[in-house]
């Protein structure tokens, strides 16, 4: 091809791929511009124009106010959880309506903040079925809010789902059972929601930073920081986790999570007077057993009692010896050595852990556990330390299976230890496992191969009762320590 045809091809060219970007709608051309940097062939009115909705005079909000104009292209961002999108930032991705917490209650699609319903649905968020085959009692009975009241007298039931109550149109009323209303959350003043100063949800406001209130109607004077810092109670929580902090000052809750009457106070709600109780009720007369006064949750006891709660106390009429023998039970130690003995009643260590228990501290039900914490093998259930197993299972933790599935070639292959000594010579094999030889008690281990006469002992006891060997060394209970599980580093003694 010649140079000036050439010349003149690539001048039609350029013409018709102009022409074409021209027809091209906007939503599609990324700039108008001719290289980046460059200069907006557009008049800025014309650029304008292009980044106004429809219908919208001059001077009107850009890309609905959700993005910049760039020669006549809007450039979505986000001022706001979520995401913009469309040729004018029009459409919204979280917009759209849900039910019972689900986008288009799960009958259909989300399209620019409208819900596109499957067929056989319809409503705002596609909840409505088209054709109920539910009679009028069942519907009913599904729309019944916790307190048995049909859509919470703020709407009717359609279908066993509530239909709202908005005449206004402006979607205040809402919920499953339209449990919610916004209107609650309007200033009476401004006819603001929450006074402009916060969001709406439930009916509650949710007051944006340096503001507090019902319907965060009253500002605070001190900086969101400094008033953290006031309601940092001293373990480093606000308010304790058991109140609210408003600029600055802690309100505390009435009602405990659950529902348990409490007198909780204290400038960061650090004083809970529920501690001192033995029994949590508001009306009983019970504070420190009868026995001495609550100062900010805890006791001070009276002469004569201790405890955390003044339940012990410290005059006894037995004797040390009478005292000692009705800790001991049928046990060599007081307490089976698993508890403390104060004038003839144990309790058990460590405080509060359930699985230690009976009148001389008799009962271990951490001893139906393996290593794994796993009761009795998933086989059986624990009794008094003592596992009970199903069907099919036996074995001191239910380990072992009665039927057996593999060869007693492979099964041996399993038993046999380092130098070829089937369960080191102490026991016998059972299903790849072995069983442990019953008349020497202290041999354990998976090839019976421990001794836990290694283990150290204390008052006669290996690991003293608050442990289990292991291969000739003690793993202590939580709260024990010591190479015989003999030192007690949990708190103070409730």
């Amino acid at each position: 091809m010649r140079p000036a045809a050439f010349r003149n091809f690539l001048l039609l060219a350029s013409s018709l791929l102009f022409a074409g970007l021209s027809a091209v709608p906007q939503s599609f051309s990324p700039s108008l511009r001719s290289a980046t940097g460059a200069a907006c062939r557009l008049s800025r009115a014309e650029s304008e124009r292009r980044c106004r909705a429809p219908g919208q005079p001059p001077g009107g909000a850009l890309c609905h106010g959700r993005g910049r104009c760039d020669c006549g292209v809007c450039i979505c961002h986000v001022n706001e959880p979520g995401v913009y999108f469309g040729p004018l930032c029009e459409c919204h991705e979280w917009v759209c309506e849900t039910y019972d917490g689900t986008t288009c209650a799960g009958h259909g699609k989300c399209d620019c903040g409208k819900c596109k319903c499957e067929e056989g649905w319809f409503g705002d968020a596609c909840q409505y079925p088209t054709h109920c085959d539910l009679t009028k009692k069942k519907s009913n009975q599904m729309c019944k809010n916790s307190q048995d009241v049909i859509c919470s007298n703020a709407g009717t039931c359609h279908c066993g789902r509530c239909k709202c109550d908005n005449p206004d149109g402006n979607g205040l009323v809402y919920g499953k059972f339209c449990e919610c209303d916004d209107r609650e959350c309007i200033d009476d003043e401004t006819e603001e929601i929450c006074g402009g100063h916060g969001k709406c949800y439930c009916g509650n406001c949710y007051c944006g930073s340096g503001w507090h209130g019902d319907k965060c109607e009253f500002q605070c004077d001190i900086t969101p920081w400094e008033s953290k810092r006031r309601c940092t109670s001293p373990d480093g929580k606000i308010c304790s986790n058991r109140g609210t902090c408003v600029c600055g000052e802690c309100s505390c809750h009435d009602v405990d999570p659950t529902g348990d009457w409490g007198d909780i106070h204290g400038d960061t709600c650090e004083c809970d007077e529920r501690d001192c109780r033995a029994v949590y009720d508001r009306y009983s007369d019970d504070f420190c057993s009868g026995h001495g006064q609550c100062n900010c949750g805890r006791c001070d006891c009276k002469v004569g009692w201790y405890g955390k709660k003044c339940e012990h106390p410290r005059s006894c009429p037995l004797s040390a010896e009478e005292s000692i023998r009705k800790c001991q039970g049928s046990s060599d130690l007081p307490c089976s050595g698993r508890g403390k003995c104060e004038c003839g009643k144990c309790t058990c260590y460590p405080p509060g852990d359930r699985r230690v228990y009976g009148k001389t501290c008799e009962c271990d039900d951490r001893r139906c556990e393996d290593l794994d914490g796993t009761v009795c093998g998933g086989h059986g259930t624990c009794s008094c330390g003592r596992c009970v197993c199903e069907r099919g299972w036996f074995g001191e933790l239910c380990q072992h299976p009665r039927k057996c599935n593999m060869t007693e070639e492979q099964s041996k292959s399993l038993c046999e230890s380092a130098d070829g000594i089937l369960c080191s010579g102490k026991g016998s094999c059972h299903c790849g496992k072995c069983l442990c030889s019953a008349e020497e008690w202290y041999i354990s281990g998976e090839l019976c191969d421990c001794d836990d006469r290694d283990c150290d002992k204390h008052d006669g006891l290996i690991c003293t009762g608050n442990g289990i060997c292991n291969c000739g060394n003690c793993e202590c209970w939580d709260g024990w320590n010591g190479n015989a599980c003999e030192i007690w580093l949990g708190t103070e003694y409730p």
